[in-house]
Order: C-alpha cells, then sequence, then structure tokens
C-alpha cells in the first residue's frame, strides 16, 4: 500500500500511467466498451465492479491533464441526441472534474461515436470499467508536472 494513492490504482494501472508522455492518451471505457477489438496491442486494464465516476476520479487524483490543448478531456456523445445533450453520468464526472479543478467545462468535447473510437485507435492504453451505463467512455490527455520555466 501506498499513502495518499487511491485504492483503485492497481499496480498495472499505475504502471501504465507512468509510462505515457506528455500529450499520450488513456481511455476510461464502460463494461459494453469494444476494448479489445479496438485495443490492438495496447494495454487493457480492467476494473470490473468500478463505476465511472469512481475510475476516472481515482486517475485524474494522479494524472494531469495537458494545459497546452483546449480540451483534454473527450466523451462519447449518446448517439441520437441534440448537441449539447450529456448523459446523467456524464454530468457528474465532468461536474466532479470541474469541482476539483481537473478541467473546466469548457475543457470538456462530446465526439460522435465512431469518430472517439478512431480517437481509441490512437490511445495509450484502455481501461475498461464495469459501468454499465451505455455511452460512458472518457478520454484524457496526459499533461506535464514541472517546474517554472527559468527566463
Amino acid at each position: 500500500m501506498l499513502k495518499n494513492i487511491d485504492p483503485l490504482l492497481a499496480p498495472d494501472l499505475l504502471k501504465v500511467l507512468c509510462e505515457m508522455g506528455h500529450g499520450d492518451e488513456i481511455v476510461l471505457a464502460d463494461a459494453n466498451f469494444t476494448a479489445h477489438s479496438l485495443a490492438r496491442g495496447k494495454p487493457i486494464i480492467r476494473l470490473p465492479g468500478v463505476g465511472m465516476r469512481e475510475a476516472c476520479a481515482a486517475v485524474l487524483s494522479v494524472l494531469p491533464l495537458d494545459a497546452a490543448v483546449a480540451q483534454p478531456v473527450t466523451f462519447m456523445q449518446v448517439g441520437d441526441t441534440p448537441p449539447g445533450y450529456r448523459s446523467a453520468l456524464q454530468r457528474d464526472v465532468i461536474g466532479q472534474m470541474c469541482a476539483r479543478g481537473d478541467a473546466g467545462e469548457g475543457q470538456c468535447e462530446a465526439v460522435e461515436r465512431f469518430a472517439f473510437y478512431e480517437r481509441v485507435g490512437r490511445a495509450f492504453a484502455i481501461v475498461q470499467t464495469g459501468e454499465m451505463q451505455a455511452y460512458s467512455n472518457f478520454v484524457f490527455k496526459k499533461g506535464v508536472i514541472a517546474h517554472a520555466l527559468v527566463p
């Protein structure tokens, strides 16, 4: 056990998060996500029985988001819904990110399902949760933790 590390961050997940570099992306996917067919050799980490809210909070407790891009958070748009629609779960996850200071509303972008799948193809790894709510998939782009530049 480690101090101040969320217990959902098992060794395999911590290893992947540490190996990711600036700009790499990690997918947090629901239980129904096609992780194995989209992973194509990427690490897949399973968190069975863990909901998306808890998984996102755990990952973002150690993962800095990329401040160099406008929208370091992407989520899958719910099919056949008007632009701007967010499910209750999506609103909760984004609300929690805002409350913790991880990201602001404007830093979260909805992406159509098949465009989301293309994005997954470029991701570093996939974390498949036990979340049963459909369209509960997120991508986080890793940022940096650095000292201020000295002129």
